[in-house]
């Protein structure tokens, strides 16, 4: 046991209880919302060094044993997530803290910022499903105060309708909870994984592993993406950026965990789904994302496309797939909050997210355009960027087990993607200059920072994949092979 397995919990859950009681002292909160990111970045690092050489880490609260306690498990896929989500949270309070307004930080923004946190980093250390509900509310219930804070019309509709398909997709949730448990007994993971395979995934329990998978499409956008463009342009850029970075990719977690580890026994059931789901995803999103001439709207379609391509290895569901997807997961969240920042900045010199309204910005701001164009092409996956490693492995172990069609909509997909970035940079950077600095809305004084940050990681992404790829490996291992995680878990099973 490895008490060091909490802290990336009970760091951002302190910090953000805290910070409620410091809500008028702005600076405060600031100072301690980055030292706590600091903090739980140096946690999360060291974990990471510490599952690379030992193997999965796991805690056991309240000294019960598991299947009948709560157990945090650290492995490297969840570990890689949690590194890449504190990095992306960084970067999107950089942001914030010259965007977002003091308004908006009076009323408590910090603090959910920290909940919503709590949430992710809960969600993907839990070891059990129950656990992984709870935790999946608490992100949710942050993520409807964050999304909705401002009070403008179009966040309250947006919002309205983002909280009540998150209420139906919770209580579909439970149901599945309840069935699964009444049918083994157990909701721990690793003791689900050992009576499944013991008994076989019937069709009963494939049935709830379907209804489970819908449950997490919904909230992943896997298909059922009809809430998220509206839910992601009514916020603050910075908390857009956040959001498109961190919550699809929770859903997108649970689906890779459950299906790996626990029902993964009728792949030609369950992983086909995934695949024309995956390929269904890929192609609205496209459609999408060129059909808008909002920077805003073609964004968010963009996150769509990424969450089709990123299951594609699930389907395959071969080692090498699998840490193609872990690859271009990391990415994903790196590059989505990298487009999203530099949107944002885009919007708020020339006042207007219509790409119509805006061109020639190249000119006054060359660092701007260049870390688009360099987000562009790491997003369509244009070697030797980080989007190139992650979608070769999968188009890779597509081929080889003949998914052709999943590898043809891949290929076909990456180029609309590369178009509809590349319509926002041709439009909002080239061209005649309609915007003097003098009339420009804001000044980027402070914002360029936190986004070199992240174009630096999506280059080093690309660059240092020898590096990076031995942990992704290792995370796809643990993946590929259940018996790795239930050892860990439970080390005293027959």
């Amino acid at each position: 046991m490895n008490n060091l397995v909490i802290l990336p919990i009970v760091i951002p859950l302190l910090a953000g209880v805290a910070l409620i009681f410091f809500r008028k002292q702005i600076r405060v909160q600031r100072y301690v919302t980055t030292l706590s990111l600091l903090l739980l970045a140096v946690v999360t690092m060291v974990l990471i060094q510490q599952v690379s050489d030992a193997g999965t880490q796991t805690l056991n609260l309240g000294g019960w044993d598991p299947p009948f306690g709560i157990v945090l498990v650290a492995d490297m896929f969840a570990l890689l997530l949690m590194l890449a989500t504190v990095i992306v949270a960084f970067c999107c309070v950089l942001y914030g803290f010259r965007t977002i307004g003091e308004a908006r930080e009076k009323h408590y923004l910090y603090p959910f910022i920290h909940f919503l946190l709590v949430g992710v980093m809960g969600s993907f250390l839990t070891g059990d499903l129950f656990n992984l509900f709870v935790f999946f509310e608490v992100m949710l219930l942050a993520s409807y105060i964050l999304v909705s804070l401002g009070g403008t019309k179009d966040q309250l509709r947006e919002s309205l309708k983002y909280v009540l398909i998150n209420i139906v997709s919770s209580m579909f949730f439970l149901v599945a909870i309840g069935y699964l448990y009444a049918i083994t007994g157990t909701l721990n993971f690793a003791d689900l994984s050992m009576r499944i395979a013991e008994t076989g995934q019937d069709g009963l329990i494939t049935t709830v592993a379907i209804f489970l998978l819908l449950v997490f499409a919904i909230k992943a956008a896997l298909l059922m993406y009809f809430w998220l463009p509206g839910a992601y342009v009514v916020p603050p850029m910075a908390i857009s950026a956040m959001f498109a970075a961190l919550l699809t990719k929770v859903g997108i977690y649970a689906i890779f965990r459950t299906f790996t580890l626990i029902f993964y026994h009728e792949p030609a059931v369950t992983h086909q789904l995934i695949a024309w789901l995956g390929i269904l995803t890929m192609i609205f999103g496209a459609i999408g994302a060129v059909a808008y001439w909002d920077v805003r709207k073609i964004l968010a379609y963009n996150v769509v496309i990424a969450v089709g391509f990123i299951f594609a290895g699930l389907a395959v569901f071969t080692e090498v797939a699998l840490a193609g997807s872990i690859y271009y997961l990391m990415h994903d969240m790196v590059v989505k909050a990298l487009l999203f920042l530099l949107g944002g900045v885009m919007i708020g010199l020339t006042g207007t997210d219509q790409l119509r309204k805006m061109s020639g910005m190249i000119r006054n701001h060359a660092a701007l355009g260049w870390m688009f164009f360099l987000a562009a092409l790491a997003l369509a996956g244009i070697p030797p960027l980080s989007g190139f490693i992650g979608k070769l492995l999968i188009l890779q172990g597509a081929i080889g087990e003949g998914f052709y069609i999943l590898a043809a909509v891949g290929l076909v997909t990456s180029l609309m993607v590369l178009y509809s970035v590349m319509k926002i940079f041709m439009n909002g950077f080239w061209g005649e200059n309609q915007l003097s600095v003098e009339d420009e809305r804001m000044s980027t004084r402070g914002l360029l920072f936190p986004c070199a940050i992240l174009a630096t990681i999506t280059v080093g992404l690309g660059l240092g994949v020898e590096w990076v790829n031995v942990y992704a490996l290792q995370a796809a291992e643990v993946l590929n092979n259940p018996q790795l995680y239930i050892e860990a878990v439970l080390p005293n099973a027959d």
